[in-house]
């Protein structure tokens, strides 16, 4: 069954209220997007585990109370394009919401990403009555998967992923706990005041937003708010339908290939049909004629595979079009019930729905658009590897007390674009850059491990007339006793692929290093044991480069040569410029052999 996912409203027309200038228009937008930064720094500043108070893996956003897309600021897009999806199931399950209550949600059946972000709904009451609903998801350290880790890429279904899951369950009335439920995580989740903690800052986060809401509203009025909602979603549909007028019109079906896994030797094709309709200024993107669901972790949620095609749109247009349900009226989404890059259907397992084949949609998506001879982007890297693994144990320093949480130190390498080299941070597709790493020192004093090595991977983007951005190497091991590090990466066998002539970043790959400082190759995806002297060692995934590696120009080479981000090698084998050594002035360009070599 094909469903056409519900992104924006219908309405084409503003509601009735006062017509509003456009200076309060903007003045009001960007103070809807101060409020959900507010949200924003409220979790950052609180929250207790590390991927969510240090790494920022959280997103905040705000909802009017007819379930649409206001407000996400700086939310991942993986995470935010479809948080009215979750206010959605609150308002179906719900009818009779009242002020003070909050809601715990993360089911990925019902709207949510995937287990591991766990969401605080709590709707916001104006003269008594629903107006918007504060958003704060975060994802969890732990949330009682059957190993310690909240990515189970082997979990044939959600039974043996073993999650808590919340379909948009209440979790405070009158702004106190309901003690059963805080209960229920505490005797499920492995390490459960850091889980509390984190509970906290979410429940403050979007209590924050309810507040400066309510002082909005006092400020402005209901009328001139709500005015204001209609009239913003009609602007961001005018800025959607202007810039899609503005791309080619075509259809072309983008491709990109997730690596095999245990339970799929194959690996996985992802497909994306991409129309594009100048005259009318609209776009589909079709994902329906993909795999049904599959018997491991990485099936996508609705959510997911919706924000996946969204980014991959966003990523070719112009950086100010709002993100909102307005803009998303232009744009269709077409989804099949019981497909891996669709609607999953129960007990399908959707643990690692955020990452693996979220960012293949993004690159398929990518790929499609260039094809249709739009100046987009080429496939940024997309692994999982031991720099972002979540480690687990316990900690003999602090009296053998468990813990578990995902390190976020390295970075694949993104994806070069038509204007523009790769970007060296952005995480994954997903996290679009905003995603922070790690501090190796914090993560030393919090956890028992020690890290050896942490640099830019050389020759790791893909050549091309812009260069796919280097991945990220890392090294690290227990400092006393034992520590496991589950790894999930992709990109071994399929590396981030160049467009427009461009060529792939580097693959990515995992070692074990031994006490005698032996290495062997370790497969992508496990749960390691390592003892006293062992190390974990690994590279994430190069993005890829865009246009012919030739057409470079010589100044931009020889400046990465002596960054150390090309060898000397790779500089005249990828680009043709030939790199010597001058006594006098270093690192030079021998402009002869350069043109001898570009000429062949």
């Amino acid at each position: 069954m094909t469903a056409v996912t519900t992104l924006g409203t219908t309405a084409t027309t503003t509601p009735a209220g006062p017509q509003l200038s456009s200076a309060t228009l903007a003045v009001l937008a960007n103070r809807f997007d101060a409020i959900v930064r507010e949200m924003s720094n409220t979790m950052l500043r609180t929250a207790r585990s590390a991927v969510i108070a240090t790494a920022r893996d959280f997103s905040c956003s705000l909802a009017t109370a007819g379930n649409e897309l206001l407000a996400v600021a700086d939310g991942l897009p993986v995470h935010a394009f479809s948080s009215h999806f979750q206010t959605r199931t609150l308002s179906d399950l719900h009818p009779n919401l009242r002020e003070g209550d909050a809601y715990l949600h993360n089911d990925p059946y019902l709207g949510n990403t995937h287990s591991a972000d766990m969401t605080i709904l709590v709707p916001v009451f104006v003269d008594g009555e629903h107006m918007f609903t504060a958003v704060a998801k975060a994802h969890q350290a732990d949330i009682g998967n059957a190993a310690p880790s909240t990515y189970m890429p082997n979990a044939r279904d959600v039974y043996e992923e073993g999650a808590l899951v919340f379909p948009a369950v209440q979790v405070q009335r009158n702004e106190r706990d309901i003690d059963d439920i805080i209960r229920m995580c505490r005797a499920r989740i492995r390490v459960p005041e850091q889980w509390y903690g984190d509970y906290l800052a979410m429940i403050g986060a979007a209590r924050i937003g309810e507040r400066k809401l309510h002082e909005l509203a006092n400020r402005y009025g209901r009328d001139t708010l709500q005015a204001f909602i209609g009239q913003w979603f009609d602007y961001s549909e005018r800025r959607m339908e202007q810039a899609l007028k503005a791309l080619p019109s075509g259809t072309a079906v983008g491709r990109a290939w997730h690596d095999p896994l245990p339970a799929l030797p194959e690996g996985v094709e992802v497909k994306a049909r991409v129309e594009v309709d100048a005259t009318q200024g609209r776009a589909v993107i079709d994902l329906t004629d993909n795999v049904d669901c599959l018997p491991a972790g990485i099936n996508l949620s609705e959510a997911t595979a919706t924000n996946g095609a969204l980014t991959g749109l966003y990523n070719v247009l112009p950086p100010d079009i709002p993100r909102n349900s307005g803009a998303f009226r232009r744009v269709q989404v077409l989804l099949r019930e019981n497909c891996a890059v669709g609607i999953p259907r129960f007990p399908a397992s959707c643990s690692m729905s955020t990452t693996n084949l979220a960012n293949r949609v993004v690159s398929a998506t990518q790929m499609a658009l260039v094809d249709l001879g739009i100046a987009g982007m080429a496939e940024t890297g997309s692994a999982m590897c031991p720099g972002v693994g979540v480690i687990s144990g316990r900690n003999q320093a602090r009296g053998g007390a468990p813990f578990v949480n995902q390190i976020i130190i390295t970075s694949n390498g993104g994806g070069a674009s038509a204007q523009a080299d790769g970007w060296l941070t952005v995480g994954h597709a997903g996290c679009g850059g905003l995603v922070y790493r790690d501090s190796i020192e914090i993560d030393e004093q919090k956890y028992p491990v020690v890290f050896d090595l942490l640099e830019v991977a050389q020759d790791g983007g893909g050549p091309g007339r812009f260069r796919g951005a280097p991945p990220l190497r890392i090294q690290y091991g227990p400092s006393q006793g034992a520590v496991t590090v589950a790894v999930m990466s992709d990109c071994a066998l399929h590396p981030a692929q160049g467009a427009a002539g461009g060529s792939p970043g580097v693959p990515a790959s995992v070692e074990l290093v031994d006490q005698s400082g032996e290495r062997r190759p370790l497969p992508p995806v496990g749960v390691f044991e390592l003892t006293a002297g062992q190390r974990i060692a690994g590279v994430d995934a190069g993005g890829g480069g865009y246009g012919d590696p030739f057409d470079r120009p010589v100044a931009a080479v020889l400046h990465d040569v002596r960054e150390g981000w090309v060898s000397v090698a790779a500089a005249q084998r990828d680009y043709g410029v030939v790199v010597v050594s001058d006594s006098a002035h270093g690192l030079v360009v021998d402009q002869a052999a350069t043109a001898a070599w570009r000429g062949r």
